[in-house]
């Protein structure tokens, strides 16, 4: 007698098969039920663990079509044993594996203060390693002329310069246009401060507030927020938040792009 199958279901009305992807540690996912989104930072039998933005922490079964990758419904799954090496690092840029890095160029990338060299270094360093640019910070930008003619640039030692708030009719914009060496680079994106460069929706607030002028801006941010008016704190929020170039807005991801191949030109 011919055996017939139990189910029933119409072939259009069954759920279409997704992918199976591994829960490899960095791998950011949703949960669907409950709109939690974060990066798997373990995978046990049976359980996946999450942590958002913020550091919170949740535990998820690893059910058939329980989270959603870039939007779509995908299975995931324990890992392998052997991990699963990143293709990409945190500027979209293909991963070099076991890439030692290259001894320091003498050319070099400056950037304005401390939260700027931070930012890069989340985003691009592993790409500055592998090409040997070194990136460092210059409080301020007002003796930038005399800084560059100290560093002397030249063919085999390029210099690339990241400006805060380089839009005309500036101070900076002045300054900018005072340094003259071919071999040098000064470029900028136009917020504030690089705080801005982050997009709001990663840091999860609506937008960035406007401060009135002649108020600390920072301190300003701090205070419309609704944070504690501690400027470090928040910004190691704010850089917390950042984990790759997904997190940056188009102005400032082009400059650094920009400086990048220009300190890395052939001599």
């Amino acid at each position: 007698m011919r055996q017939y199958s139990a189910d029933l279901t119409p072939p259009w009305k069954k759920p279409k098969p997704v992918p199976e992807v591994a829960a490899e540690p960095g791998l950011v996912v949703e949960e669907p039920g409950t709109g939690f989104c974060g990066a798997v930072i373990r995978c046990e039998a049976g359980t996946v663990t999450l942590e958002d933005r913020f550091g919170k922490h949740r535990v998820f079964p690893l059910e058939p079509r329980g989270f959603l990758l870039e939007g779509r419904v995908v299975t995931l799954v324990r890992p392998s044993a052997a991990p699963v090496r990143p293709t990409r690092t945190a500027s979209g840029s293909v991963a070099v594996p076991a890439a030692r890095a290259r001894v320091a160029r003498a050319g070099r990338i400056y950037v304005e203060g401390r939260h700027d060299a931070e930012l890069v270094e989340r985003v691009w360093g592993d790409d500055l390693r592998v090409e040997g640019v070194v990136v460092e910070y210059l409080e301020g930008i007002d003796d930038l002329p005399a800084v560059v003619d100290e560093f002397g640039p030249g063919p085999d030692a390029r210099l690339g310069v990241l400006v805060d708030h380089l839009v005309p009719g500036t101070k900076e914009s002045r300054i900018a246009r005072a340094v003259t060496s071919e071999y040098a680079l000064v470029v900028g994106h136009p917020y504030i401060d690089v705080w801005e460069a982050v997009k709001p929706a990663s840091v999860g607030i609506p937008g960035w507030p406007r401060v009135p002028r002649g108020e600390d801006w920072k301190t300003g941010v701090c205070r419309a927020l609704g944070w504690p008016e501690n400027t470090g704190a928040a910004w190691e929020r704010i850089l917390g938040s950042v984990r790759s170039y997904r997190d940056l807005e188009p102005e400032l991801l082009g400059r650094v792009e920009e400086l990048i191949d220009f300190v890395t030109a052939p001599e």
